[in-house]
């Protein structure tokens, strides 16, 4: 795997994860107390022996780097390396990226340096465990230009996938994008060719693209050279390949999430508590997901009720209940709290206790959860002063809504609570 080079797409504004990618990149978003998105694509690279890592972004920038060049410093016994590129203007080009074959276009010249016997091009924003080097070795046996990693679907969820037919090698033959009605049943395939029992066949008669690839180093930048118009990996630059290429499909038969909606990064957060086996877990000592190092003390809990929680390292909770939720690190939750089916990542430092007494004296508002204070079915962003007796509840089951001048959206009726915002004593929402 020394001559593999990962590209990690990074995506653009987030705007299906907004308000959280508001001050953020999205792979910068906090996932499950601790971690962060770009720590899956990352660890999976290192536990598969893939020490050459690119991410690429073009929005609120910031915080990915700090995070990475925190989390990620190899030994100088290897050229590893996790780096950053954001878009800029270039001779070349002055425009952003205009999409996923776009970003890696803009970058060509930077990864024709290496001396490489794959690209392996990755999505930033899915949970899932993956060994790439079975994918790759696959790529490798079948004499592929471009292997795609592929999902069985149900019918279900099918149509809200990019979809492929492949003839009886696993070779490639065509694409559909998000098809419905009679295109979606043309796309059915016997998945049995991958490897599917006939009876998980039947139920997943679909193969969906997982959005990752390895491509030959020359089919790649042959491709993008000679198709400068085109703009997108899935939609336009592999579809147009795969009457002139080589394109197999590798079969990924396990848990994978794309969650790049509000609803999905919710919905797999609190997933991670289930019991007694979550579908994706962080416990696999063989390929653990790594993140930044913190010298953080144990978390303290004071006459406390938790049930199917997460809490993250550095927390303080003060009799208070916790039913279904995860906590991120340095969460404060002061008596008579009870936090029901949330996500609360928690804070980036510790209010000086000094400070905490100062701003209830003075009527302001503490970082954390202030006392008597009920939070159900939300995602409280980093940072956030929750005022005492406020009820976070969407009392009126609203499904959308935008209050940005105080402190919150609604997303698939889930109340957001924005980064470093404040939301008063007595509240109701």
């Amino acid at each position: 795997m020394k001559k593999v080079l990962a590209i990690i797409l990074g995506g653009g504004a987030g705007t299906r994860l907004y308000p959280l990618t508001k001050l953020r990149a999205k792979p910068a978003v906090p996932l499950a107390g601790k971690y962060r998105l770009i720590d899956i694509p990352v660890s999976n690279c290192i536990n598969s022996e893939i020490y050459k890592i690119y991410v690429l972004t073009q929005f609120n920038s910031a915080s990915l780097n700090r995070h990475l060049s925190r989390a990620y410093n190899f030994s100088g016994f290897n050229e590893g390396f996790v780096e950053v590129l954001a878009a800029q203007q270039t001779p070349i080009s002055s425009n952003w990226f205009q999409g996923t074959a776009d970003a890696v276009r803009q970058y060509l010249w930077m990864f024709k340096e290496w001396d490489i016997s794959e690209y392996l091009i990755l999505s930033g924003d899915h949970l899932y465990r993956m060994d790439y080097r079975k994918f790759i070795q696959r790529h490798r046996d079948t004499n592929a230009d471009i292997t795609i990693a592929v999902v069985p679907m149900d019918e279900k969820r099918a149509s809200a996938f990019g979809l492929m037919k492949m003839d009886h090698s696993g070779q490639i033959l065509n694409f559909s994008e998000k098809p419905k009605g009679e295109a979606l049943q043309q796309m059915r395939v016997d998945t049995t060719l991958l490897g599917l029992t006939p009876e998980e066949a039947r139920e997943k008669p679909y193969i969906a693209s997982m959005g990752i690839y390895v491509f030959q180093p020359e089919v790649l930048v042959d491709l993008l050279e000679t198709s400068p118009t085109q703009t997108d990996f899935g939609k336009e630059i592999i579809p147009k390949a795969a009457t002139t290429h080589n394109i197999q499909a590798y079969l990924f038969d396990d848990y994978w999430e794309d969650i790049g909606t509000i609803e999905a990064f919710y919905n797999a957060n609190l997933a991670l508590t289930e019991q007694p086996q979550p579908p994706f877990s962080f416990y696999d000592e063989q390929a653990p997901i790594y993140t930044r190092g913190r010298s953080l003390p144990p978390s303290k809990l004071q006459n406390c009720q938790v049930t199917d929680s997460i809490i993250g390292e550095g927390c303080i909770l003060k009799n208070c209940q916790i039913l279904h939720s995860v906590l991120g690190i340095r969460t404060r939750i002061e008596a008579g709290c009870t936090i029901e089916d949330t996500l609360i990542m928690g804070a980036d430092y510790y209010q000086p206790y000094a400070e905490q007494r100062s701003n209830l004296d003075l009527l302001s508002v503490p970082i954390g959860i202030g006392a008597n204070t009920k939070i159900r079915r939300a995602i409280v962003d980093k940072n956030a002063h929750i005022g005492r007796n406020v009820q976070l509840i969407n009392k009126e089951h609203i499904e959308e809504a935008e209050q940005p001048d105080q402190g919150f959206y609604i997303r698939n009726g889930i109340i957001v609570i924005l980064k470093n915002s404040t939301i008063p004593d007595g509240t109701v929402i």
